[in-house]
């Protein structure tokens, strides 16, 4: 259970739900599970009053669905009254394993309908909520974050549609361009990077790693990446290096210009350990070209470290580079849908996102700081000084 010497020095803002979309069912029942187990364990004299109406909760889950018309139309829907609650609404706007009916065919989700199925439930609440707060760890349109010549600036108005909708905080993690945000100035907007759980998840599944400079090294795969790469190489206490992708700009394939070649900028690589870091892996092209240069250069292992783990090309691209050595392991979250076939692979490292994600409603619940939750520097310390002793770290944290 968290350490909740601040957290119950106020009361909550409202009766916690929690609206786990279709798309999001594991990560909310996760979610839901650490939420149900910490509040009930909680020694606190003042959970019999008025104020912690409904706080302590077998579930705080809301149900609700968004069922669909033959035409591809749908509707959302709430199972129980959300009158006065503190409402999280989870969404995963990236799967894709979800179907639904058009015109007699079967039609994956793409990210507009999972989008358009949050503004279903927000419409639900019939404004009845007294505040909600939406989680979507891979911010939708994210990709289409800024303007060049005569295009749309997507991102920006999903954010300004959201909280025109009623919406008061937007929590995201990992977004391609945090800067997106300077479009909702007035309201909450929180971009979540998961440097500590990857950290763990690292760790855990290799005891053999050397956590030095001589022996270990951050790449970013490109200009983009480079501050998560600067931000972990540096609690790390080891070197960073980065590779500019050179593309051809005369040339568009599947709406993007295609890389002619990876130029790496950095100290040598030879003999040692390197962590490639990104905010996704889609095709997984990059990443394995990446991996393959660094190879080239003589590093010895090549762990792959991405927030999302989308594969949008499938797997075998990183079978064959695993069959070959060009790769160790590849680390990524439960942010996004892990398919079975995934999940199984001997070469992927979940990282487990739940616990962080329920620690952050519930401090957000009481209206508590959040600033130590998003800043995780000293734990990482602890784990990295754990991991120099005994080559391990403990499950329970």
């Amino acid at each position: 259970m968290p350490n909740d010497s601040n957290l119950l020095s106020t009361i909550p803002i409202g009766e916690l739900g929690i609206v786990a979309m279709e798309s999001c069912t594991a990560l909310g029942q996760r979610v839901d599970a650490y939420l149900s187990k910490w509040r009930s364990a909680r020694n606190n004299v003042e959970k019999s009053t008025i104020a912690f109406n409904g706080y302590e909760r077998d579930s705080y889950l809301v149900k609700s669905s968004c069922p669909r018309f033959g035409s591809g139309e749908a509707k959302g829907e709430l199972h129980e009254s959300v009158r006065g609650k503190d409402l999280y609404i989870l969404v995963d706007v990236t799967n894709s394993s979800i179907e639904y009916t058009l015109y007699g065919k079967k039609c994956p989700m793409s990210p507009d309908d999972h989008y358009s199925d949050i503004k279903r439930i927000i419409a639900a609440c019939g404004g009845k909520a007294r505040k909600i707060t939406v989680i979507m760890p891979f911010l939708y349109e994210s990709r289409q974050h800024k303007r060049n010549g005569r295009e749309s600036l997507d991102c920006a108005l999903a954010l300004q549609e959201l909280v025109d909708w009623g919406v008061d905080n937007i929590i995201t993690f990992d977004a391609h361009d945090p800067r997106v945000q300077n479009a909702i100035p007035l309201h909450g907007f929180e971009n979540i990077r998961p440097t500590y759980q990857f950290l763990k998840a690292l760790l855990r599944s290799t005891n053999d790693l050397e956590l030095e400079k001589e022996h270990l090294m951050v790449i970013s795969p490109d200009e983009g990446a480079m501050n998560r790469a600067i931000y972990f190489a540096n609690i790390l206490g080891i070197d960073v290096g980065m590779f500019y992708k050179r593309r051809d700009y005369s040339t568009i394939v599947n709406g993007r210009n295609p890389i002619v070649a990876h130029e790496f900028l950095g100290d040598s690589v030879d003999g040692k350990d390197v962590i490639i870091m990104d905010d996704m892996i889609a095709s997984g092209e990059s990443m394995i070209d990446v991996a393959t240069q660094l190879k080239k250069r003589n590093a010895r292992r090549v762990y792959c470290m991405a927030t999302f783990g989308l594969f949008t090309n499938g797997l075998d691209t990183f079978d064959r580079a695993k069959e070959s050595g060009l790769i160790e392991k590849v680390i990524s979250t439960n942010l996004t849908y892990q398919s079975p076939e995934l999940l199984s692979r001997d070469w992927y490292i979940n990282a487990d996102m739940s616990k962080y994600i329920a620690l952050l409603i519930d401090h957000l619940n009481h209206d508590a700081s959040i600033s130590e939750i998003l800043d995780p520097t000293d734990r990482i310390q602890d784990r990295i000084r754990e991991y120099r002793e005994k080559h391990t770290i403990r499950e329970n944290y």
